[in-house]
């Protein structure tokens, strides 16, 4: 972002950012962990992007987030992370957001994730993917700040934080009697990967099989590779 004045995101500032997403496992990686996807490293542009629609509330950038992360939604939904062709009509997508405490929403004055999650939805719909976003988690139990805990830390500390609903998972495991969607579960970022593998935890308690993660930017500590549909990791 170069800061020129009466613009949130130029036109060339949002040419630069990616144009396409990329496997990135965090190190060490939380076993399980459904494959996760990012658009690039959370730094410069991207870590400026998130913390200026998340904290002080440029509510303009929740578009081009929300187009980066359905770059990231498509590597799972698309082969190659291309459109869809028409002739081929995709498998339905659900984007599942991290769900944010209450407390949290309340003092940043909005729910940042759903809003990116919300566009990407929109955008994904756009390109020819049937595409809805659910709220399907819910936080049950108040997680220690995270900022100073190593992975094995963190993992413990979000242990049990999440749960999803019994009679929202059923309308969704209900849907697989046509065609069963493709369920992603979405975040801004991932770092250590604790986060979203307890969201996904919760999904799949309630029987709701996770094809993969999708962020927005992955933290250095995390080793990246480009899209492989084999991975089955």
């Amino acid at each position: 972002m170069c800061g020129r004045a009466g613009r949130v995101l130029c036109p060339v500032c949002r040419r630069d950012l990616p144009g396409r997403a990329e496997t990135r496992w965090p190190t060490p990686c939380p076993p399980g962990l459904a494959r996760p996807v990012a658009v690039g490293e959370y730094d410069g542009a991207l870590k400026l992007l998130v913390n200026a629609h998340k904290e002080q509330q440029r509510f303009a950038l929740a578009g081009p987030l929300g187009d980066l992360l359905a770059l990231s939604v498509l590597a799972h939904a698309a082969p190659g992370g291309a459109p869809p062709r028409a002739q081929e009509p995709p498998r339905p997508v659900l984007l599942v957001p991290v769900p944010s405490r209450a407390v949290v929403i309340r003092r940043r004055g909005h729910d940042p994730l759903l809003r990116i999650t919300q566009r990407a939805s929109s955008r994904l719909r756009g390109l020819g993917v049937r595409a809805a976003a659910r709220r399907l988690l819910r936080s049950v139990r108040m997680a220690e700040d995270q900022s100073r805990l190593g992975a094995a830390d963190r993992a413990r500390n979000l242990a049990g934080s999440m749960a999803c609903p019994a009679a929202a998972a059923a309308r969704v495991v209900g849907q697989g009697r046509g065609a069963a969607p493709l369920v992603v579960v979405v975040d801004d970022v991932i770092t250590t990967g604790a986060t979203v593998r307890e969201a996904q935890r919760a999904l799949e308690a309630q029987g709701i099989e996770v094809a993969g993660i999708a962020v927005v930017a992955a933290t250095r500590r995390t080793r990246a590779r480009p899209v492989d549909h084999a991975d089955g990791r």
